[in-house]
């Protein structure tokens, strides 16, 4: 049976024109991703959004506005029997972000608890599509190199 897997993230830009990312490895797949994750049964998007950024990068955020919702078929890396349908909105964090930056792709040894998670800094003016692995965030951030051309 076919299921709708809704995934939602943020694209957190600082003063220094940087995004964040997040580094991972899922089930044995080493990819980069925005931070962010699946919607809960029972949550609103925002929601979604807020919770993942406090765990991913125990900050919290807020969010500014509604940045691009999947408008073609995505089928999950995961389960080849999901239909993905992502949400990314424009965020900014209410404080610092409480969790170590590292300064290298995959750096899962900047946590204080070993992860196969980590967070870190691109520089939007070097970002490409290849700084991102999965195909919806590639889509997202040839978007925004457009926006930031206009």
């Amino acid at each position: 049976m076919a299921l709708f897997n809704i995934r939602v993230y943020g694209l957190l830009i600082n003063n220094q024109n940087q995004i964040l990312v997040s580094d991972e490895n899922i089930k044995g797949h080493f990819i980069t991703k925005f931070p962010g994750g699946g919607l809960e049964f029972g949550e609103g998007t925002m929601d979604c959004i807020k919770r993942e950024f406090i765990e991913e990068t125990n900050t919290k955020i807020e969010v500014l506005s509604h940045f691009y919702t999947t408008d073609l078929f995505f089928i999950s890396a995961f389960n080849h029997t999901d239909q993905i349908i992502s949400i990314y909105y424009l965020v900014k964090n209410i404080g610092p972000i409480q969790k170590k930056i590292a300064t290298i792709p995959f750096d899962f040894s900047s946590n204080s608890v070993p992860t196969a998670e980590a967070i870190r800094w691109v520089n939007i003016a070097q970002l490409t599509d290849a700084d991102v692995t999965l195909p919806i965030d590639k889509i997202v951030v040839n978007m925004l190199l457009q926006q930031k051309k206009i």
